[in-house]
């Protein structure tokens, strides 16, 4: 029995480790649902054909689920990028093997390119589905000090987390909402904010993301976090997962629908 007990308790833990280092599976559902929505019918339409079986919300976590394939590794260092405080993407040093801001630049302009087997397009489309999200993840732009927070142990309501988990799962977990719930209250957005989004570029993406690490790393000493830091952060998380959705519809139109422009606001 004791054994039993051990090697469950040893489980557990991988599992709760595993998940440590990406933003959670239910931001990235709200991303893919909320881009789903915002998209243009041909350019819809364009990308369930490409995905197959496989849904837009579902699709956004795939390029997560291939870190167990060696044959992926070249994609490793493509979830986050390292610009320290006070430096420009281009000062900072760089991945050898590429960060998300190259991997985004790079691989929408070959989308946009054309000419790949159905296999290339695929692979692609879901590393750039993915990838949009995770630029959106404040800590996925890290200082190069402390593995975006992964390094900062930290209580979150009374269980032991690092501020990265916090932010990638914790604080969305702790909403109890359904990735459909939480994309429904927060796609309240103007054609206005749409339209500034939708012209931002990948590199205003990872500034902002930056813009936010005093308010992340602003830690009572005794690093226990709970509702009052949620309270204080959770407008961040809202705007994040809803800028990171209608940025993404807006990078899949101008793929597979350039001519025309989405606007759509409220969920109806």
């Amino acid at each position: 029995m004791k054994i039993a007990i051990i090697i469950f308790s040893a489980l557990y833990l991988f599992n709760y480790s595993s998940h440590s280092s990406k933003w959670g599976q239910i931001g990235h559902y709200v991303t893919g649902e909320i881009a789903e929505y915002h998209m243009t019918e041909k350019a819809r339409e364009r990308v369930n054909e490409i995905l197959g079986n496989l849904s837009i919300p579902l699709a956004t976590v795939w390029m997560d689920d291939i870190r167990s394939d060696p044959s992926y590794d070249y994609t490793n260092t493509w979830h986050w990028a390292t610009i320290p405080d006070g430096l420009t993407y281009e000062e900072a040093e760089q991945d050898e093997g590429g960060d998300i801001i190259w991997a985004l630049e790079t691989l929408i302009s070959e989308l946009k390119q054309g000419g790949l087997s159905i296999e290339e397009e695929r692979d692609k489309l879901r590393m750039v589905m993915h990838m949009v999200g995770d630029i959106h993840q404040p800590l996925h732009l890290g200082t190069g000090e402390d593995r975006g927070g992964n390094d900062v142990r930290v209580q979150w309501m009374g269980r032991s987390s690092n501020l990265h988990r916090v932010w990638d799962t914790d604080i969305i977990q702790s909403l109890e909402m359904s990735y459909t719930e939480l994309a429904r209250e927060i796609n309240r957005a103007t054609p206005e904010q749409i339209r500034k989004w939708q012209q931002s570029t990948i590199r205003d993406w990872a500034y902002e993301s930056m813009s936010y690490r005093d308010r992340i790393y602003d830690l009572p000493e005794n690093m226990r976090l709970g509702y009052p830091y949620r309270f204080y952060n959770v407008d961040i998380v809202y705007k994040r997962l809803l800028q990171a959705g209608i940025r993404l519809a807006g990078v899949l139109n101008e793929i597979y629908d350039p001519q025309v422009l989405n606007c759509k606001g409220d969920m109806e």
